[in-house]
């Protein structure tokens, strides 16, 4: 015998189908609308890089320090879209000359810390300040007196406390209708720190810290021209190299 059908289930499956046909017809999806939508975004995305310009202050100076004096490697760690951020900004470090490794926060506390020394220096991402996985490495990173550079859009935060450099790379908002997904932030987060590895390695080269050689090993070519720093990717092609 077939059960009859459940009228909770009924009405639950028409109240759903009902809120889909509303979404469908509340959202506008015309090319005008995505163009226009498209354009807030990257319009948001570019607000946050620049509003970083007047934060190009005394922390970012002695983060910069910090960079310049290291004689480990920089170790760059995050969580989720801050942790994506932390390899791109960990790669663009190794690629201007600076010895530099991504530490995934929740490996970091089953045992890959191990890594990290009292020579590195430790640059910590979370807008939030309070990822989970991310403070309770903090501790740990301290007892082994590796000095922590954080980007955070939260001056206030635990990740903040921990740190001997903070610098603030709050936005404003995140770009999109829902104004909770990661685009600003991340967007502020991988500028700043680009902004720390050309410094960086500016810094170095104007210093004579690193030889022509020991540049060109890099797969970069850097230089100090008119003011600004030209980063161009080179191949070596000499016979041998």
């Amino acid at each position: 015998m077939r059960c009859p059908p459940n009228p909770k289930k009924q009405r639950t499956g028409k109240q759903a189908a009902g809120v889909k046909s509303a979404v469908r017809a509340s959202s506008n999806t015309s090319p005008e609308h995505a163009l226009a939508l498209a354009a807030r975004v990257l319009e948001a995305e570019a607000q946050a890089i620049t509003s970083l310009v007047s934060r190009l202050d005394a922390p970012f100076l002695r983060a910069l320090d910090l960079l310049v004096g290291c004689r480990g490697r920089v170790v760059v760690t995050g969580m989720g879209k801050s942790g994506i951020i932390g390899k791109k900004i960990s790669a663009t470090l190794a690629s201007t000359g600076t010895p530099a490794l991504f530490l995934h926060p929740a490996e970091g506390i089953h045992g890959d810390l191990g890594m990290v020394s009292a020579s590195d220096v430790v640059i910590g991402l979370s807008n939030s300040g309070e990822t989970e996985e991310l403070v309770k490495i903090l501790p740990m990173i301290k007892r082994l007196k590796s000095p922590l550079i954080c980007l955070t859009g939260n001056v206030s935060s635990t990740l903040a406390k921990y740190s001997d450099v903070v610098i603030n790379v709050a936005v404003a908002e995140e770009a999109g209708p829902l104004a909770v997904v990661p685009t600003s932030s991340t967007t502020a987060a991988m500028a700043m720190g680009d902004a720390l590895a050309v410094a960086r390695a500016a810094s170095v080269t104007s210093n004579a810290g690193l030889s022509s050689n020991q540049i060109a090993g890099t797969g970069a070519v850097i230089r100090l021209a008119a003011g600004r720093l030209l980063l161009n990717s080179t191949v070596n092609s000499e016979p041998g190299a």
